[in-house]
Parts: C-alpha cells; sequence; structure tokens
C-alpha cells in the first residue's frame, strides 16, 4: 500500500499502526515520530510562521484567505509521481491544513484515482472514532480498534484519578496571543476528562477571538497558554503580548500563580493519538495533589519573576 498523509495527527495514527515504511508522501507538519524525516513532503505552508509574530501570522492568513490563494503550497508533480493508493486529508480547517478541495486538480490526473479518506473531527470522541476508521482503511482495522481502545482507557485512569478530587477549577485556554482566541473543537472535552470546566469555549465549537473583557468576567481560577502550533518556547517569546495588558494582573489565575505553558504542537492542536496525553498534562496542572504536585516535563508554569525577564528582553 503507497499511503500520502497530508494530516499531521492521522499521520500518528499511520506510523502507531505499523505502516510508517508504506509513507510515500506527507505535509510539511508531519513530524512526529522524527523518523517521518525521511518521507517526501508533499505540501508547504505559504507563510513563514516561525518568523513572525502572531499578530503578523493572523495578518497574512487573513490576507491569503481573502484573495482565496490558499495557505499551501502542494507539490502536483511530486503527488502523480508518488501514485498513492490511499490519501487521507481533512475539511475541518482551512487554517489547519489542506483540504480535498486543494487537491481536485491533481485528483483528476491521478490515475487510477488513490482511495479517500477525508477527516473532519469536532469532538475528542470522534478523534478517538476516526483512529477506528483509519484503521479499517489500512487494513490495520483490529489494531485500531485496539489502539483507539487503550486510549480511552488512559482517558478512563485520568478521569478516576481525578475525582479524588471535589474541586473543578474554572480553566481559560488561549489558542491565540494576537488577537486573543479561545480554543474550541476538542479542547474543552480535554478540559472536562481533565476534571476541569472550560470557561471560554463550548466543545464542538469552534475557537473564536476573545476581549479582554470577556476573559476577564470569567475570572478563570487556571490560564493554559496553548496557541496553535506552538512549542512552549515558541510561547515564551511571545508572552509578554498577554503579560503586558493591563487587565492581566487582576485575573483570578494570574494571582494565584496558576499560569501555564503547554507544547500545543504535540498535544492540544493536533486531533491525533497525543492528545491523551495532553489530557493527563491538564490533569495535573488541575488537580495538582491527585499527581504528588508534580507537574509533567512537557508543562511549565508561568511566573511572576518569568513574565518580568521576558519583558526585558
Amino acid at each position: 500500500m503507497r499511503i500520502c498523509s497530508l494530516v499531521p495527527g492521522a499521520t500518528e495514527v499511520v506510523a502507531a499502526l505499523g505502516l510508517e515504511d508504506y509513507l510515500i508522501g506527507i505535509s510539511h507538519e508531519c513530524d512526529f515520530p522524527p523518523s517521518l524525516a525521511r518521507v517526501p513532503v508533499m505540501v508547504r505552508a505559504r507563510v513563514e510562521s516561525g518568523t513572525l509574530s502572531s499578530a503578523q501570522i493572523d495578518a497574512q492568513v487573513g490576507t491569503l484567505l481573502s484573495t482565496g490563494e490558499g495557505l499551501y503550497e502542494l507539490d502536483e508533480p511530486g503527488l502523480l509521481a508518488a501514485k498513492p493508493d490511499l490519501l487521507i486529508t481533512q475539511d475541518l480547517c482551512d487554517v489547519c491544513a489542506i483540504t480535498p478541495s486543494h487537491l481536485a486538480k491533481v485528483l483528476r490526473n491521478l490515475s487510477p484515482p488513490p482511495r479517500m479518506v477525508t477527516l473532519n473531527p469536532r469532538r475528542l470522541d470522534d478523534i478517538l472514532r476516526d483512529i477506528a476508521t483509519l484503521g479499517a482503511a489500512l487494513e490495520r482495522e483490529a489494531a485500531g480498534v485496539d489502539l483507539a481502545a487503550r486510549l480511552r482507557s488512559r482517558l478512563d485512569a485520568v478521569r478516576k484519578t481525578v475525582s479524588a478530587d471535589s474541586a473543578r477549577p474554572k480553566v481559560a485556554c488561549i489558542e491565540w496571543l494576537a488577537p486573543l482566541y479561545t480554543a474550541g473543537h476538542w479542547v474543552p472535552d480535554m478540559v472536562e476528562a481533565a476534571g476541569g470546566i472550560d470557561v471560554l469555549a463550548k466543545a464542538g465549537t469552534t475557537s473564536h477571538t476573545l476581549d479582554w473583557d470577556t476573559l476577564a468576567a470569567t475570572e478563570p481560577d487556571v490560564i493554559v497558554l496553548m496557541p496553535c502550533g506552538f512549542t512552549i518556547p515558541r510561547t515564551r517569546t511571545e508572552v509578554a503580548t498577554v503579560t503586558d495588558h493591563p487587565r492581566w494582573k487582576s485575573l483570578p489565575a494570574v494571582r494565584r500563580g496558576d499560569v501555564y505553558l503547554v507544547d500545543a504542537l504535540s498535544y492540544f492542536s493536533r486531533p491525533g493519538p497525543r492528545l491523551i496525553d495532553g489530557v493527563e498534562q491538564l490533569a495535573a496542572i488541575f488537580h495538582p495533589a491527585c499527581y504528588d504536585h508534580h507537574l509533567p516535563a512537557s508543562v511549565e508554569r508561568l511566573t511572576t519573576d518569568d513574565s518580568a525577564t521576558l519583558k526585558t528582553r
């Protein structure tokens, strides 16, 4: 089987099911496991997000979408030469990854046409069901069902662990810094599974812009900064965007010292198996006593001293 996966989370599933060697094409964002570096890249972004600020990225994305240019460039000759048997894509978000409409031209020229799997997960359960769907499409149905079951078992373990604490903190998950965005889709489900209450978003709804009055009115006990596609070091370079705001210090979470940076790129932005790692991280943040007051290595607590240091850089 010749597999082309243009969705990072789906590519992780392909690898988890033992089919990494059958991948003949991926997107520029498919970087886990690291051994994928050997697979040809078929899609690249038009926005150089690594060199731009959040505000600049937002402006460029808005311009490209308004002009209909699209955010991604497809290597049509490469895809035609690769002749995939199975092509995995998504139609949830034009910003997140390439969509079937962008593939229409090249698909007309592929002979025989590949089988298509188009994913559109909005909730955490959707993502787990998609793993089983991918397993069937990849002719690894039993392995797909087993992987989904193991992930559900980990979720059940988290729920059991946090049930020892009756408190349910009010949580604000921030998906973008300039402008502020809530984290929608599956993130509220992750918060609920980890024993928190998402005060900004409803599960299954799209992320949306957020004003400071609304954020302040929710009085969050915990703030989790998870800019879409950002690592913790990347977020730290821009955290002053929010910590400099005059309303920041008045937020209950800030006064409590309960502001956290997480690796959104790996554990929150991509609908795939590692979202369960993200749930486990959130549970340790929300219910420290249940986890011996030990934060996972992939989580950082933002202190007042951190904010002051970053502002002077």
